[in-house]
C-alpha cells in the first residue's frame, strides 16, 4: 500500500471510529428497524425504510414512521396477515414519487417472498451462494421481487444493477442486515452473506468524498463506480470494507469540507 493510501486509510479509520456508534442511530433512517426486536420485523422495516431513503433524512425518517404506523407497527404480521381492507390504508402513503400503489405492490411482493421463497435473507443470498457476487444477488432479488403482477411504474423504486444502477439503497440495506461489528448500529442478522462481500452504498456524499480523496475516478455514481471504490476499500480492510461507509458519509454529510480531503 502506498504512503498516500496509508494516509487515507488512517483518516478513514479515525472517522469510522468517530461515526460508527449508537449516537449515529438518532439521525439516521436505521432508527426505524431499531424499533423492533423480531428478525422479520427488522428485515421488513429496514427494507421499506431503505426503499424510501432518498431526499431529506428527517423526511425519510418521518415518513418511514408513518408507514410503520399504517402497518400497525407490526410489519411482518401486516405483510403476512393483513386483509385487503386493512391494506387500503396504505393508499394514502406518499414519499416523493413512491405512492400508495407502489406501497401495496411492495407489501404484496414481500408476502410472496416470505410465503413462497423463504424470506428476504433467503432471496438475497440465493444467487450469491452460486457465484459469491453481490451483483448476481441483486439481479436475482429484483427478478423475484417483480415476479408478481404489478404496475410497470413501480419497478423504478427497485434498483436494476443489470442496467448499471448504483443500487445505493439496496447496498445500504444489506449493510444494515449483514454487518455485525458490536458497535450497535448495523444489525448483523444475516449470516449467509459475508461482510467482506458487501458493496459501498454510493451516494452524493460518499461519491464526492471518495473522489476528493482519490479513491474514485469515475464521475457517474453507477455500479461501475461502486465496484471501483469498493475494490480500493477492500485494500484497507478485506474483511469489512464497507465499514468505511460511515467514514465517507460522515465526512460528506456532517463535515461538508471535501476540499480539505484532497490528499491525492
Amino acid at each position: 500500500m502506498t504512503e498516500s493510501l496509508n494516509e487515507i486509510r488512517f483518516l478513514l479509520d479515525e472517522r469510522y471510529n468517530r461515526y460508527n456508534h449508537v449516537d449515529f442511530i438518532e439521525t439516521d433512517p436505521i432508527q426505524i428497524p431499531h424499533q423492533f426486536g423480531k428478525k422479520e420485523d427488522i428485515e421488513i422495516a429496514g427494507f421499506l425504510t431503505a426503499t424510501i431513503a432518498w431526499g431529506q433524512r428527517t423526511t425519510i425518517i418521518n415518513n418511514a414512521r408513518k408507514l410503520m404506523k399504517l402497518m400497525d407497527n407490526s410489519p411482518y404480521d401486516f405483510v403476512i396477515n393483513s386483509s385487503e381492507n386493512e391494506q387500503a390504508a396504505l393508499q394514502k402513503f406518499v414519499h416523493r414519487t413512491f405512492n400508495g400503489d407502489d406501497c401495496l405492490f411492495f407489501i404484496h411482493s414481500l408476502r410472496n417472498i416470505y410465503l413462497n421463497h423463504g424470506g428476504l435473507e433467503t432471496v438475497f443470498s440465493h444467487e450469491f451462494a452460486n457465484d459469491t457476487k453481490m451483483i448476481s444477488a441483486l439481479v436475482y432479488f429484483r427478478k423475484i421481487f417483480i415476479e408478481i403482477s404489478h404496475a410497470k411504474r413501480s419497478e423504478k423504486h427497485l434498483s436494476d444493477v443489470s442496467k448499471n444502477s448504483s443500487a445505493k439503497r439496496l447496498n445500504m440495506y444489506l449493510r444494515w442486515m449483514v454487518r455485525n461489528d458490536q458497535h450497535g448500529v448495523d444489525f448483523g442478522l444475516w449470516r449467509k452473506i459475508p461482510t467482506s462481500a458487501l458493496m459501498l452504498p454510493l451516494d452524493v456524499h460518499t461519491g464526492d468524498v471518495g473522489r476528493a480523496l482519490g479513491l474514485l475516478h469515475r464521475q457517474q455514481n453507477d455500479w461501475k463506480a461502486v465496484e471501483e471504490i469498493t475494490e480500493i476499500l477492500r485494500k484497507f480492510d478485506p474483511d469489512d470494507p464497507i465499514k468505511y461507509d460511515f467514514s465517507l458519509f460522515g465526512m460528506g454529510a456532517f463535515e461538508n469540507k471535501k476540499e480539505e480531503y484532497k490528499i491525492i
